[in-house]
């Protein structure tokens, strides 16, 4: 038999038993991306834009995996494979089981090193694991990471065989709404209403790539557009004195500016000619970054950088208003919760990923609420690139008092035990860690309404210390408003209204709308659909938004200067989206909708 014959049919066979391996359930709705996935290529594109190499290896696909009580070693025998990284709960996986507390989640899969990494350091990445995670490399334990939203990396070499197949094994444990000392925005163990599907394990990308041991480890930039220079700060690991950092500030093939510094210092490139970054025109500069010791090129990474601004000022009647790049803009965007229907947490892939984003804008909004979750780092680059402002939430968690109303807030507040003030504190840190470098994000909400919420002042003046180059939200909907923050943010549905007023922050609705319509075909479940209020056709739907639309029209000159709509696409049992959950169906008319989210949106403009 000719020979590519053979070859093409162990292809083949090699794909039917993959795909026989990986049985995604079909009982739900799915997306179309969804429909498209092949185990073998699982979100291929480079997860981190922001620090991105050339040399790296993706350890998505399939895995064994197998659910064991709580302290038992690992299993001599799996239960079978998963779809790495989709969460054990989500079809997309596979397995579509629920974890719970009182069980371990097992994974287990082989990789090999390439011959030219010989020499190397090697760094094991992980885009986000919910919610502890512990990993193994060749039955050595090579770290933990508790917190289910942020980046983590392990140096793994030491562990490594010298030849043949390495062995990863991660064990992780999240008892989500099981106990309320963890950070988990809005998944529970039994979903109804506004609660999810819980989301555990794996649920981004996992890589390895090869550094040297001197690598840099985070870019960040802080844009001063008023004195046109961009600040760049670059976090090198195992630095020595006598190591210099190069810096190329790039337009196309035009370099803008360069420096070299010692490692560990900080610089400020002029931008003399500056092309600011705003929704309109969301223009990024290329920027290079070169690490050498002894004029040794040890480290080159890609990333990018933004020149744009975020403030408040009053304007000509005394009303704070929320500026960008030191022009009033009014912020308007959707609550988004960034759930899929067939990877929950994750989307099936990255131009589903884009696709929310993109049709954010299309819709004529210019801000997104990233709603008490966290995306992959891929998504923010969308945003940078399509050009949309992010309001970025913190994932809210513990038990918190009853939501009062804003006319009837009393200010009363949790009270969290050590542990889980702790968990809340790392995690905030982390996230804004890893979010510094995305231009579009441009607020911080610590919290929403009274999920949690607790020491509201010393939070927020922490986060406003930390990130003096953004604005704070310190509560979006909450039981405290303290005079502190930037912003005073109440919500009220379905229409929008000023509940409360404050002479010294920006005033917004952090959450109004909520108009539902349910479509055939198009339902997570058949029955207990559920909106604010509720329509029969696209077209009672779009004038019912498009009569809110011009109530917030007439609070603009009374004060508003943003609002939320709630929301982008149905979730689960919520039919109050823009969309319906699988995507498949833009609910409202689009061209009226588009027309009177431009004129909001513009509605500051001189």
């Amino acid at each position: 038999m000719n020979r590519n014959i053979l070859t093409s049919l162990s292809l083949i066979l090699l794909t039917v038993n993959v795909f026989a391996q990986w049985n995604p359930s079909v009982d739900k709705i799915r997306t179309k991306w969804a429909e498209e996935v092949n185990p073998d290529k699982v979100l291929p594109e480079y997860p981190r834009p922001v620090l991105e190499r050339t040399q790296w290896s993706n350890l998505n696909g399939l895995w064994d995996y197998a659910i064991l009580p709580a302290g038992s070693p690992e299993p001599s025998k799996f239960d079978g494979k998963i779809l790495v990284p989709f969460a054990v709960e989500s079809s997309l996986s596979g397995v579509q089981k629920q974890l719970g507390r009182a069980n371990e989640l097992w994974y287990k899969r082989s990789f090999s090193i390439p011959s030219s990494w010989k020499g190397k350091t090697v760094l094991l990445n992980f885009g986000a694991v919910d919610w502890k995670a512990e990993v193994y490399v060749n039955d050595i334990k090579a770290g933990e990471h508790t917190g289910g939203f942020t980046p983590f990396s392990f140096d793994i070499t030491p562990y490594l065989t010298a030849k043949g197949e390495q062995k990863l094994v991660v064990k992780v444990w999240d008892p989500t709404d099981e106990q309320s000392e963890q950070p988990r925005g809005k998944q529970v163990s039994k979903p109804h209403g506004i609660w999810y599907t819980s989301v555990s394990g794996i649920w981004q990308t996992v890589w390895i790539e090869p550094v040297s041991k001197k690598h840099v480890a985070n870019i960040e930039t802080v844009a001063d557009i008023d004195s046109k220079q961009l600040a760049v700060k670059v976090c090198v690991a195992n630095a020595a004195p006598g190591d210099v950092v190069e810096v190329l500030l790039k337009d196309g093939n035009k370099t803008v500016a360069s420096s070299k510094f010692a490692a560990g210092q900080q610089i400020s490139l002029p931008v003399p000619e500056q092309k600011l970054w705003s929704p309109k025109s969301p223009f990024l500069y290329d920027l290079e970054v070169n690490l050498y010791e002894n004029g040794k090129l040890q480290d080159k990474v890609k990333s990018y950088a933004a020149m744009r601004k975020i403030s408040t000022k009053r304007d000509k009647d005394r009303i704070v208003r929320l500026q960008l790049n030191n022009e009033d803009l009014f912020q308007f965007g959707p609550l988004d919760q960034g759930w899929w229907p067939d990877g929950l947490y994750t989307a099936p892939s990255d131009g589903a990923l884009a696709y929310d984003v993109q049709k954010t804008k299309d819709f004529g909004f210019n801000m997104i609420r990233k709603h008490v979750k966290v995306e992959p780092a891929r998504w923010y680059t969308h945003c940078d690139r399509i050009g949309i402002l992010v309001w970025q939430d913190m994932p809210s968690g513990g038990n918190g008092p009853k939501f009062q109303h804003a006319q009837y807030f009393n200010g009363v507040e949790a009270v969290r035990s050590t542990e889980s003030e702790n968990n809340f504190r790392k995690e905030w840190k982390e996230i804004i860690d890893f979010l510094k470098p995305n231009p579009s994000v441009v607020v911080w909400v610590p919290f929403n309404e009274s999920w949690g919420q607790f020491k509201t002042p010393e939070i927020t003046k922490w986060t406003k210390d930390y990130d003096p180059s953004r604005l704070v939200n310190h509560a979006s909907g909450g039981n405290n408003y303290p005079d502190i923050g930037d912003i005073l943010d109440v919500h009220n549905y379905p229409d929008p209204a000023i509940l409360l007023y404050d002479t010294k922050r920006a005033n917004v609705i952090g959450e109004y709308g909520g108009i539902g319509l349910p479509v055939e075909g198009h339902l997570w479940q058949p029955d207990k659909n559920w909106g604010y209020v509720q329509f029969k056709n696209s077209k009672e739907v779009t004038d019912e938004y498009v009569k809110y639309a011009e109530i917030l029209k007439t609070l603009v000159p009374r004060g508003f200067c943003a609002a939320v709509y709630t929301q982008t696409t149905d979730v689960e049992g919520e039919v109050n989206g823009l969309m319906t959950y699988d995507r498949k169906v833009i609910k409202l008319e689009e061209d009226r909708l588009k027309k009177v989210n431009e004129e909001v949106c513009n509605s500051l403009s001189k």
